[in-house]
């Protein structure tokens, strides 16, 4: 039962066209069969419970398992999650080491943890060079859902397993790693349907890892038209649409640029229930306009619009697993450079629903696309509920860091689905106050309102309250959440393809919840 990237099977079910990112980005060949051949593998991986001692695997050798359980008592190996123990495989056996993966409490270990736990051991199969690996799965069979536990752990290798390599001449040669499982059909069924977000979120990444220069608006357009091929319906407005609409909000951002500004909507249509919709900022580059970043902080801005990418994962993702909901994702496209059509402080601009706007800040850009995106997704798509997310505000990381993002909703539960879908996933979230004094902030003296504003973070929040009218809504404020530049976890060093995981999951949370 070997699983085809190229075709998803079983639970997960999608069309046969779909592109399969993951052969673009790993280097790992997945298959799950009820009994492995232990005698082909140079790699052993056992899955071991917390303070396991031990080791009744069908078909591992007596004295494998004696020097395995002398290791584990000498090395005092309690097996917590993503706890890993390489032992060197006794004289006469076939495989060259044997790895023991704690997966901790059974009925316990989260998710988050499971994930976190294939992302340790792909790294350590990564730097042991193994190339076929078999995985003994028998000792968690005794868990509440032991096929979801393995299709996490897979799941997690590969979220960290994740290349991108492109732009490099001399990139190494990656030799192909050939993960064999002794699973059930369900657990690949299970895998399939994450393998199914691996990919949203590998999209994501690639759009925020690729070059300002080759990912500006249209080229971002050119990239995500493949999920036409998947059934989401595209709707992409051209500046001079976007003028013609009224959106002068966003026009504003792309002035200076040669591509201007798009606007770019994906509908997946899982069923005729009125949809959820997600917007995300999707500025492709941030001088910081006239007022023009420092050359340090200028230097991640290709992930300005990691927000906008998150919202495209997703729907892919959605589309992917034939989600049964229905999902409208918009993304005001725009790139913040500097000529003498750029706009300057002082100028006004006139957003979609017939709001003025004052430029404060030409790098309080951001809200500006958001406002009309916000405006767009609600007048166009008539949506039961609205999230949206981008890296807004600096004073958002000095508030509560990276390792939560920042959510602000006067919805009670907006805040709540969203706080449960961070929990879920890992990417967690946490709310920041909606002041009603911080208005006094955002108005302007001579328009209806200003892009600047304090606290920072909680401004731009009551700014983008402007442009929704009765719909529930969100804004989630992920500022340094997008990059990294060290591995972490399941995040390479790059592009994370953050907020993917968090706004699937807030789909289907929200949903649930009806």
């Amino acid at each position: 039962m070997k699983l085809s990237r190229s075709f998803m099977l079983g639970a997960a079910l999608a069309l046969a066209s779909t592109p399969a990112l993951a052969n673009s980005y790993l280097n790992t060949n997945v298959a799950f069969t009820q009994q492995a051949e232990m005698s082909q593998a140079d790699t052993i991986v056992i899955l071991v419970p917390a303070d396991t001692q031990t080791l009744d695997i069908p078909g591992l050798a007596r004295n494998t398992r004696e020097q395995l359980e002398r290791a584990i008592q000498v090395n005092d190996f309690k097996a917590g999650s993503g706890a890993l123990l390489e032992v060197v495989a006794p004289v006469g056996s076939d495989a060259s080491r044997i790895v023991l993966l704690g997966v901790g409490e059974l009925d316990t270990a989260t998710r988050v943890q499971n994930e976190r736990a294939g992302a340790a051991l792909i790294t350590a199969l990564n730097s042991a060079k193994a190339e076929n690996v078999v995985f003994a799965t028998q000792l968690i069979n005794s868990a509440a859902n032991p096929s979801l536990k393995v299709a996490q752990i897979a799941h997690g290798m590969d979220l960290r397993g994740y290349h991108f390599d492109r732009y490099k001449s001399d990139a190494e040669p990656r030799q192909t790693m050939n993960l064999t499982w002794t699973a059930t059909e369900q657990a690949e069924g299970e895998y399939n349907r994450l393998l199914a977000l691996a990919e949203g979120v590998f999209l994501a990444r690639e759009l925020v890892d690729s070059p300002a220069r080759d990912m500006g608006p249209r080229a971002f357009i050119e990239r995500v038209r493949e999920l036409e091929d998947m059934g989401v319906e595209l709707t992409v407005l051209s500046p001079e649409q976007v003028e013609e609409m009224g959106m002068g909000a966003m026009l504003s951002v792309g002035l200076g640029s040669k591509d201007g500004s798009w606007m770019l909507a994906m509908q997946w249509r899982g069923s005729d229930e009125q949809p959820l919709a997600l917007v995300g900022k999707g500025n492709t580059f941030d001088t910081g306009g006239v007022n023009v970043k420092s050359a340090s902080g200028m230097r991640t801005m290709k992930g300005d619009m990691a927000g906008g990418a998150a919202v495209v994962g997703a729907i892919r993702t959605l589309a992917q697993q034939n989600s049964s909901r229905h999902v409208v994702g918009v993304v005001p496209l725009t790139m913040n450079m500097i000529n003498e059509n750029s706009s300057v402080p002082g100028d006004i601009f006139t957003a979609g629903n017939g709001k003025t706007i004052e430029i404060n800040n030409t790098d309080a850009e951001g809200r500006m696309g958001l406002a009309d995106g916000l405006w767009y997704a609600e007048t166009q798509f008539n949506p039961r509920a609205i999230v949206d997310i981008a890296t807004l505000t600096g004073a958002k990381v000095g508030a509560v860091g990276t390792a939560y993002s920042a959510i602000f909703s006067d919805d009670e539960r907006m805040i709540e689905t969203l706080r449960v879908a961070g929990d879920n996933t890992g990417e967690l979230v946490w709310q920041l106050p909606m002041h009603e004094s911080y208005m006094t902030t955002i108005r302007s003296n001579i328009a209806d309102l200003i892009n600047g504003g304090s606290p920072g973070a909680s401004a731009g929040a009551m700014f983008l309250r402007e442009f929704v009218e009765d719909t529930p809504w969100a804004h989630v404020d992920m500022a340094g959440n997008g990059l990294v530049q060290s591995a972490s976890g399941i995040h390479p060093v790059g592009a994370t393809g953050y907020g993917v995981r968090l706004l699937v999951e807030w789909v289907n949370v929200y949903s649930q919840g009806e």
